[in-house]
C-alpha cells in the first residue's frame, strides 16, 4: 500500500468558522469565460468545431485532470516517469480550473475541512445549487483559524509546475493559436472559449452533487461530510462520479470499485501498468486497515450534514 500524503496540518485550525468573500480574478476568468461562450459559440457553430470541443474537453479532463492532476499529483495512486507526469498535468492545466500549486491547496483544504466533525456550508456544499455555484466559481474561504498547508518538495522545487502555476491563465493562448492555424476561429471559441467554461462548471457540478446526501457503500468515521455515488455517470465523469469509493479509498488509482462502475479514468491508468509507463499503482487498503471506515448499504449523513 502506498504511504498516505499529508499536506494540511489542523493544529488550532477551525473548518467551520470564517466567511465567503468575492475573489476578483476567479470571477473575472469564470464569468469572462462564461459570458464569451454564451456570445460567440451560436455565431460559429459548425459540425467540426463540436467534434473539436467534445475530443478536446473529454481529453483533457480525463487524461489531464482525473489521471494527472487528481489521481497522479494530488493523490500519488501511482508513479510514472517524470516527463510522463509532466505532460499529464499539463494537460490538466489546459483545462482551466487552476494552476497545480492551486488546485492541489484547493482539494486539500477541502477534504480535510469534509473530514473534520464539523465544516462549512462551503466545503460541505450544503446550500442550494444557485448560492454553491456563486460561491465555488466566483469567491473564496477566509478562515478565521486557518490550517498550514505544506507542499511537496518535489513538486514545490520543480520548475516545470511553478512555470505552470505562474502562467496557467495563458496556456491557453498557445492551444487558441494552434486551432486557429487549423480551423480558424470556429476552432477556438468552441476548442477554447467555449470548452473551459464547459470543463469548469461541469466538475464543480459533479463536486455538488457528490458531495450531497445519496448512495454508497461506506461512512467515513467522525467526517462532517459523506461522498455519494452517481450511478450511470462513470464514462461521462471518468470515473470520479463514484466519490462515495474515493473518499473511502483515497490511495486508490481505482475508484469504480464494484461491477458496473465504469471508470475510464483507472481504464487509462491500467493500459500504462500494461505497458510499463505505471508503477506502484495503488489500490484499496487491506480489510484489516479499514478502521476509519466502516461498510454499510447507504452512507448516511452526519447531524451537521442535515439541512
Amino acid at each position: 500500500m502506498r504511504p498516505p500524503v499529508h499536506r494540511v496540518i489542523s493544529d488550532g485550525a477551525d473548518a467551520s468558522e470564517g466567511r465567503v468573500v468575492l475573489a476578483p480574478a476567479k470571477a473575472l476568468w469564470n464569468g469572462g469565460l462564461v459570458a464569451s461562450a454564451v456570445t460567440l459559440a451560436p455565431l460559429t457553430f459548425s459540425l467540426d468545431a463540436l467534434l473539436v470541443f467534445l475530443v478536446t474537453t473529454y481529453s483533457t479532463l480525463l487524461l489531464g485532470h482525473s489521471v494527472g492532476m487528481h489521481r497522479c499529483m494530488i493523490h500519488r495512486s501511482f508513479d510514472c516517469a517524470k516527463w510522463l507526469e509532466r505532460v499529464l498535468v499539463y494537460l490538466g492545466v489546459i483545462v482551466g480550473m487552476a494552476g497545480p500549486f492551486g488546485l492541489l491547496r484547493v482539494h486539500d483544504v477541502r477534504d480535510w475541512a469534509q473530514r473534520e466533525p464539523h465544516c462549512h456550508d462551503f466545503f460541505a456544499h450544503r446550500r442550494p445549487l444557485w448560492v454553491d455555484a456563486l460561491w465555488q466559481l466566483a469567491c473564496r474561504f477566509e478562515f478565521e483559524r486557518p490550517p498550514a498547508f505544506t507542499m511537496d518538495p518535489d513538486l514545490s522545487r520543480d520548475l516545470w509546475y511553478r512555470w505552470m502555476e505562474r502562467t496557467w491563465m495563458l496556456q491557453q493562448l498557445p492551444i487558441a493559436a494552434a486551432l486557429f492555424l487549423i480551423g480558424g476561429w470556429p476552432w477556438v471559441v468552441w476548442g477554447v472559449l467555449v470548452r473551459v467554461p464547459v470543463s469548469v462548471i461541469g466538475h464543480w457540478v459533479v463536486t455538488f452533487y457528490t458531495h450531497n446526501p445519496g448512495p454508497g457503500e461506506w461512512t467515513v468515521l467522525g467526517a462532517g461530510v459523506q461522498a455519494s455515488n452517481l450511478s450511470g455517470y462513470g464514462v461521462l465523469t471518468m470515473g470520479e462520479c463514484w466519490h462515495n469509493n474515493h473518499h473511502a479509498f483515497p490511495e486508490s488509482a481505482r475508484i469504480g470499485l464494484q461491477r458496473g462502475e465504469s471508470d475510464p479514468g483507472w481504464w487509462v491508468i491500467r493500459g500504462l501498468l500494461r505497458i510499463g509507463w505505471a508503477t506502484r499503482v495503488g489500490l484499496p487498503r487491506a480489510t484489516t486497515q479499514r478502521e476509519d471506515i466502516t461498510h454499510a448499504a447507504c452512507a448516511m449523513p452526519s447531524a451537521s450534514q442535515g439541512r
